[in-house]
């Protein structure tokens, strides 16, 4: 029996399971600039995998790789859904998100 595929997916559902709350603490606290701490992860995750020689280890950093870019595109949207209330905003970062909203 070969359980490479099984071991592939579980690690995806838990890799997509961990980005999501990342980031939402990241935007919460940082806010959108720090989308380069994504950028900087996925291209860690993907030299590793590039250079790794087991495909089914190789296979999970490359999702990882890309799961933190399109991290970066959450993070963008995140912004945007604290704007329109339906994740709380920080109260430190209240006169950031206000001049947001004056200046739409």
């Amino acid at each position: 029996m070969n359980f490479n595929g099984i071991i592939v997916g579980a690690a995806v559902f838990l890799i997509i399971g961990i980005c999501h709350p990342v980031v939402i603490k990241l935007e919460y606290y940082y806010g959108k600039r720090s989308w380069w701490v994504l950028c900087l992860a996925g291209i860690i995750f993907s030299a590793v995998s590039i250079f790794l020689k087991n495909d089914v280890a190789s296979t999970i950093f490359g999702a990882g790789a890309f799961s933190c870019f399109w991290g970066i595109h959450e993070i963008f949207q995140q912004e945007e859904r604290v704007l329109k209330g339906w994740f709380p905003e920080n109260p430190a970062r209240h006169e950031y998100y206000e001049n947001i909203r004056k200046n739409k």
